[in-house]
């Protein structure tokens, strides 16, 4: 396998800020305009879901400026605090030297380097920087570093304290709320309750002990959505626990007054609401509770990843071999993997042989054989045999690193369905506010007796049932939850984007070497003249053809190779560009070539033209073997149909989408492949800087275009295509250039990927529908539209309840991308 290129992944001016304190759509839209405000910041994508933002800088912007345009929105970062021992250090000017070198890197805050203690304690935005990278930039400024500690809390650490959190606050609030609900509803479930409570308890001491279990709950447990639902609003920028805030506090002050002050309130009016405020936060709550449980099964795709990634490697030191953690790793070393062990860094084997197996990565089953002079690839794990090799890529440069950089991105990315939830949610609140006000306005107005209780109630409930959690959480959440999906199965989305776009292609195109072949010509017939032996001539052609670099000749030494014939020097060994080559081998005369050689050396092709045609039918590129001037051979070379190419092109007819195969292949070889795969259009004899102009027609006749493709002359078309897919077996500058990485060399990959990209594009549409649809509808109903006609309220307890269950169904809705079928 080809490793990845870092800079396909991790642009120097690419930023991860990790954020908490969002709830809701309107957090997202408010935290990318403070960020987007900004100098220097170009684009800010917020994800609800992974709670992070990917910022692209066009300059250097120091990481305390994002958090100080966050903290003024009202939101924070999270945090890091990393130690290091120092190694080297004498002087005064090399503190400022390692200081310098970690605060050049992206995402630390801080660094303070110690000269007596050899020490640095080094703060970082969390997920961005690792001891491992830090370790490496000290060496790149001439000293050593050891981890010390890492007072580091990976992703789904912190999601499991703050499911804890949650479930305590959750209990803490039901245990207390339920006194209070029984106290007041009891009487409408209980007969003769009511009265009951008069003659025990009274009036004054059931609300009072209302009163003060409500306050518990709502300074206790509920105190979060005060703490930022009331600054926010003192900003002029409400969001989810604003109204949380306004509704419950509405409840509760107006029950005070009713408790220690009813005479100021109208006659009819004195009622409390004590069990509707407490009931509203313990119900949001349960919702926040259940909603971060599903939230952290999003996730599970970075986390599988990261348990790939070893603790420590075996490594040489001196004379004997040392177990050490793996950020003390360095390029060069020589680590040892014993059979059943997982590979720590990427490598190139030096001794030992083995079977490993790279499912974890590729998709694909079956182990790969693995010798001296192969690569092998950190998170894999050695099957059989003990393996020694040398470490060429470590830390954040080893492929499964870059491909957690990559999966991160895509799963923060932005799609472009997104911007219709961007623009309803950059109004919703505030408009959903000035309807609970005139909600609550009209009832005191036109509404029945006690109409300051039926205002207050009504206007309540369009406060809690309109909390927009679910629109923030309807594309993230399948978007996270679609590309780990894809990840599990060896597809990496690079742009998020290409989830949408990719499902709008309406055509396939795909370049034929090494993407529909095994891009490994063999020579597969060698039809033989009377009066000559095959291994005769096979051994003379393949001395002439060694000293060429094609790759037909390429194939056809490997055959002579394979058959254990001896070679000998060529002499006078000459290439003729667009005909053949020509050499004199122990004293015969060989020419080889295409048949318009022969043509011009005057020979006549007629009693072979028959099986030439023939071979060309099949798709191979017949050659003519001339010795001594006389016609003594026919050869063929092929690439072969790689295995799953017939099947995948299969399931893309399936799917509804035009196949095109993009060839420089003759037009008779080209066409020949295509009737054998069902290929619908070819585009043949094509230059490596023509395939731009053939995807630019395909696009002309059949809308836009997928381009599959794997070499460097792939670059461009890649580039061109509305989605460019790359061949992860292929060359770093067309993975680069694309905006899908397939890990395997399996086409069948393409097809799962449009599945992928279908099924995740209709979870969207499905949740956007739901969120949108729960509000449109149960606005009005809790600002009491139907009570003229039906006499129906919504009470606000069963707006809470609506409104935390509207976040869990569209995160539990996203959730069934984990079992989508391929």
């Amino acid at each position: 396998m080809t490793a990845l290129p870092q800079t396909a992944f991790l642009d120097e001016h690419r930023l991860r800020l990790p954020i908490a304190g969002m709830t809701c759509a309107s957090c997202v839209r408010r935290v990318e305009k403070a960020l987007l405000a900004t100098p220097g910041v170009q684009s800010a994508s917020v994800n609800l879901a992974s709670e992070s933002a990917e910022l692209i800088l066009d300059r250097e912007v120091a990481p305390a400026t994002l958090v100080a345009a966050l903290e003024k929105a009202g939101y924070h970062s999270r945090t890091e605090q990393l130690e290091l021992a120092i190694i080297g250090m004498s002087c005064a000017s090399c503190v400022g030297r390692v200081e310098k070198a970690l605060a050049g890197l992206p995402g630390v805050l801080s660094a303070s380097v110690n000269l007596a203690a050899e020490q640095a304690r080094v703060e970082v935005l969390a997920g961005n920087q690792d001891a491992a990278s830090l370790v490496e930039a000290i060496r790149r400024a001439g000293y050593d570093a050891v981890p010390l500690s890492a007072e580091r809390e990976d992703d789904s650490q912190r999601r499991e304290r703050e499911q804890l959190v949650l479930k305590r606050a959750f209990w803490l609030a039901a245990v207390l709320t339920l006194p209070v609900f029984v106290l007041e509803m009891g009487a409408h479930f209980v007969p003769g309750m009511h009265h009951w409570l008069e003659q025990t308890l009274g009036r004054p001491l059931n609300w009072g002990v209302q009163f003060v279990l409500t306050s518990l709950v709502l300074f206790g447990p509920g105190l979060r959505f005060l703490q930022k639902g009331l600054p926010a609003l003192v900003r002029g920028a409400p969001d989810m626990n604003s109204l949380v805030a306004l509704g419950t506090l509405a409840a509760w002050g107006f029950s005070v007054v009713a408790t220690f002050a009813g005479h100021w309130l109208p006659a009819g009016s004195r009622h409390v609401y004590y069990e509707a405020a407490a009931v509203i936060v313990t119900l949001i709550l349960l919702g926040r509770y259940l909603e971060a449980r599903a939230k952290g099964r999003t996730g599970e795709a970075i986390a599988r990843l990261l348990s790939l990634q070893v603790k420590t490697a075996r490594v040489r030191r001196g004379e004997e071999w040392r177990e050490v953690p793996l950020a003390e790793v360095r390029v060069g070393d020589r680590v040892q993997v014993r059979p059943g062990e997982r590979i720590p860094v990427d490598g190139r084997v030096l001794e030992g042989s083995s079977y490993v197996d790279e499912s974890m990565l590729t998709g694909e089953p079956v182990p790969v054989a693995k010798q001296a002079g192969d690569e092998v690839v950190g998170g894999t794990v050695n099957k059989n045999g003990a393996l020694g090799f040398e470490a060429v890529k470590v830390g954040a440069d080893t492929l499964l690193a870059q491909i957690i950089r990559m999966v991160e991105q895509a799963q923060g990315a932005k799609l472009p369905i997104q911007a219709l939830v961007d623009r309803v949610t950059a109004v919703f609140v505030p408009v959903v506010m000035t309807v609970a006000v005139l909600t609550f306005l009209v009832w005191l107005w036109l509404g029945p007796e006690p109409a300051l209780t039926f205002a207050l109630v009504n206007g309540v409930a369009v406060l809690i049932i309109a909390c927009p959690c679910a629109m923030g959480l309807a594309t993230p959440t399948s978007i996270m939850v679609g590309t780990g999906r894809a990840a599990d199965m060896g597809i990496l989305f690079r742009k998020g984007q290409a989830l949408q776009s990719l499902r709008e292609a309406s055509v396939i195109a795909l370049d034929k070497t090494g993407t529909l072949t095994r891009g490994r010509p063999e020579l597969t017939d060698l039809l033989m003249r009377p009066g000559f032996d095959e291994a005769e001539v096979l051994a003379l052609v393949a001395a002439v053809e060694r000293q060429s670099e094609h790759p037909i000749a390429e194939a056809i030494v490997r055959a002579a190779e394979e058959r254990g014939l001896a070679l000998v020097e060529p002499q006078g060994f000459e290439a003729l560009p667009g005909l053949g080559v020509s050499a004199m081998v122990a004293g015969r005369r060989l020419q080889v070539g295409a048949d318009r050689y022969l043509t011009q050396l005057g020979l006549s092709l007629d009693e072979v033209s028959e099986a030439a045609a023939a071979l060309a039918s099949a798709g191979k590129s017949p050659l003519y073997v001339v010795v001594d001037g006389r016609l003594a051979a026919v050869m063929a070379v092929a690439d072969p149909i790689k295995e799953g190419t017939p099947e995948a092109i299969a399931a893309l007819h399936r799917l509804g989408l035009k196949v095109a195969m993009i060839t420089g292949d003759n037009r008779r070889t080209a066409e020949a492949i295509a009737a054998e795969l069902g290929i619908d259009e070819v585009v043949a004899e094509v230059m490596p800087d023509g395939k731009v102009a053939a995807l630019q027609a395909l696009r002309a006749r059949f809308g836009a275009v997928a381009f599959v493709g794997d070499g460097i002359n792939d670059a461009p078309a890649l580039a061109e295509a509305e989605v460019g897919i790359a061949i992860g077996t292929g060359t770093d500058i067309a993975i680069e250039a694309a905006e899908v990485v397939l890990m395997g060399g399996d086409l069948r990959a393409v097809p799962n990927a449009l599945a992928i990209s279908r099924a995740t594009l209709r979870n969207i549409r499905q949740n956007l529908f739901w969120a949108f649809a729960y509000n449109a509808s149960l606005i009005p109903l809790a600002a009491g539209a139907l009570y003229p006609a039906l006499g129906l309220l919504l009470s606000p307890m069963v707006a809470a309840g609506a409104m935390a269950l509207s976040s869990v169904f569209v995160v539990g809705n996203a959730l069934r991308l984990k079992r989508v079928k391929l």
